[in-house]
């Protein structure tokens, strides 16, 4: 190599150094990750400058960059400089029919991709036959994301006959893409041969009961199947009337997503017989399908088949007493439990000592919600002495916001034992929309709680009016308080920890 030519590469390699430290990466690391970093028009000149001299780069990142759009030739164009790279995210990246044009040939020079996530780009729609045309029979393809990318029926047919091609797939998402549902028949044909799938999402893809059906058909095929993401469409109600055989077979499934679904008193009977069969479900959401709750006591009853299950998502389900009852004396068998959500479900209010056994028992749990449950000040005091014997220990995230029923007792002897909470780092105490209360003497109590919580960041209350006197004790906390940050939201008035 001439003497010149090779000090000039040395003089760029210095640059290219300085320029990644600016952005705290390195040259030597093999993931690029420059997501959300506000690259500028000229920024993302000098990455794509960079890529000859990072052959060894496995991942590059360059999602939620505003200024790739219409200038990812700069990168594509040294493509075949990275041939190892086997993660290309470009997320939100606002990519031009033309960045999507030269995309496609630029694939075909990284043999050894194995993860691709073209989400939140619109324009792929109607051209993603461009893009993948170079995918051929024994890809390495395991992460395909194609979420919120416009795309059509035709789009989806060809996604059918690519799918044969992706024997290694192992994540695919689909979602928020409502035009595809008229071609989910090919594209389960395809699903059939890719028998490696673990993550399956079509959320919101405006699939309809019918769905149901042709998908049930693919599954016998995807028996690694771990997550299965049907949520956001809201006609597929009815489609689980008839019992899917095949979804009760996936036995290794983790997490089931039907949340927003319009699921009918006949589809939750059907769940009845299919749910406790998944022995190793870890999540589940049914949450915002408000005819679970007059029909779901014998599903939720045997929620106590789960023993993994970490995460229970019901909020807004428009639970009766009798299913919230069922829903209290099956918990107790979940030893797991880390996330419970049942906010939106007003039965709960007058009824929280129905989940005392729960909440001494469930030592793993870390997330509860119970907004605009219709609360009152015994469900707060109960509450309060869970916390006190220590049985709530792990908590992390606690949301007791939109219970206007709770009277300034109730809040005095619940900030009293908040101290309790060692692990807390966000609570919401805030009222409804159309409520407007001033604090009572409790909130002298809750501002003494928070010193002596070491993690909390975040305290929300909102529309909770703090007097004068009492905005100088806040003002006092916060000029005292330097030891970590705290984001506090009330009356309107937002403070801030320095």
């Amino acid at each position: 190599m001439p003497l010149g030519l090779e000090m000039e590469q040395k003089s760029s390699m210095k640059e290219s150094d300085w320029f990644l430290k600016k952005l705290c990466r390195k040259a030597a690391d093999r993931c690029l990750d420059f997501n959300t970093c506000g690259l500028t028009a000229a920024a993302t000149k000098e990455v794509a400058v960079l890529l000859p001299f990072l052959s060894d780069v496995e991942e590059l990142d360059i999602s939620w960059n505003d200024f790739v759009s219409g200038t990812l030739h700069l990168f594509t164009e040294q493509m075949h400089l990275v041939s190892k790279l086997k993660v290309l995210r470009l997320r939100g990246c606002g990519l031009t029919t033309e960045d999507v044009q030269t995309l496609g040939a630029a694939l075909e020079m990284i043999p050894a991709l194995e993860e691709l996530s073209l989400s939140w780009n619109s324009n792929v729609g109607g051209k993603l036959p461009q893009v993948l045309h170079t995918f051929r029979k024994g890809s390495k393809i395991r992460t395909l994301e194609l979420a919120d990318c416009a795309l059509t029926s035709q789009d989806a047919e060809f996604v059918g006959h690519l799918l044969p091609k992706l024997q290694r797939l192992e994540v695919f998402d689909l979602s928020i893409n409502r035009n595809i549902g008229s071609s989910l028949d090919i594209i389960a044909q395809g699903l059939k041969s890719t028998s490696g799938l673990k993550v399956l999402k079509l959320h919101s893809c405006g699939l309809s009961p019918k769905s149901v059906r042709i998908l049930d058909g693919a599954f016998a095929s995807l028996d690694v199947l771990r997550t299965l993401d049907l949520s956001g469409n809201k006609e597929l109600g009815g489609g689980f009337e008839e019992v899917p055989a095949q979804l009760a077979l996936l036995e290794h499934l983790e997490v089931l997503d039907l949340h927003q679904c319009s699921l009918t008193a006949h589809d939750v009977e059907s769940l009845t017989q299919i749910i406790p069969l998944l022995s190793n479900l870890q999540e589940l959401d049914l949450s915002s399908n408000r005819k679970v709750g007059g029909s779901s006591e014998n599903l939720l009853s045997r929620l106590r088949f789960l023993p993994a299950l970490k995460s229970l998502l019901i909020n807004g389900c428009a639970l009766e007493s009798e299913t919230f009852t069922a829903l209290a004396e099956a918990s107790v068998h979940l030893p797991a439990l880390e996330t419970l959500n049942l906010s939106w479900n007003k039965c709960v209010g007058g009824n929280l000592e129905l989940l005392l056994q729960t909440l001494k028992l469930s030592r793993s749990l870390r997330v509860l919600r119970l907004s605009s449950c219709a609360l009152v000040t015994e469900d707060l005091v109960l509450l309060a002495s869970a916390m006190r014997t220590g049985h709530l220990a792990e908590l992390q995230k606690l949301d007791l916001s939109y219970n206007n029923s709770v009277c300034d007792t109730g809040w005095a002897i619940f900030c009293q034992n908040l101290c309790f909470l060692k692990n807390l780092t966000e609570l919401d105490i805030s009222l409804g929309p159309s409520s407007s209360r001033g604090c009572g003497q409790w909130f002298r109590h809750l501002l003494c709680a928070v010193t002596k919580l070491p993690v909390v960041t975040e305290i929300g209350m909102r529309r909770w009016a703090v007097p004068a006197s009492q905005e100088e004790e806040l003002e006092c906390f916060f000029t005292h308080d330097h030891r970590r940050g705290i984001h506090f939201d009330h009356g309107g008035f937002q403070w801030a920890a320095p």
